[in-house]
């Protein structure tokens, strides 16, 4: 796994080898996670699945068109400071 910078703050672009399928998920922060879930199903969203990520619960959802998204808390932002500065690869 790889987080690259492409400026100097947000967003970070995330690379990893272990999730299946060919195309990319697109993961955002949201403040409240059971909140944003609400408001995409309200809006005609599926979810998919929820789980746990390092940096808190996270729930994915599938677009009509196929596109792969993920919402998730920053519930532990320990975490996400445990990665910066790391270069692994």
């Amino acid at each position: 796994m790889a987080k690259i910078e492409l400026t100097e703050g947000p967003p970070h672009l995330l690379l990893t080898d272990h999730v299946e399928g060919e195309r990319p998920i697109f993961i955002y922060r949201v403040a409240n996670l059971d909140e944003a879930m609400h408001t995409l199903k309200k809006r005609g969203w599926k979810k998919a699945q929820t789980l746990e990520i390092p940096m808190g619960p996270c729930c994915s959802f599938t677009t009509p068109s196929g596109h792969r998204v993920a919402i998730y808390e920053l519930s532990r932002p320990e975490v996400a400071k445990h990665f910066d500065g790391r270069f692994d690869f």
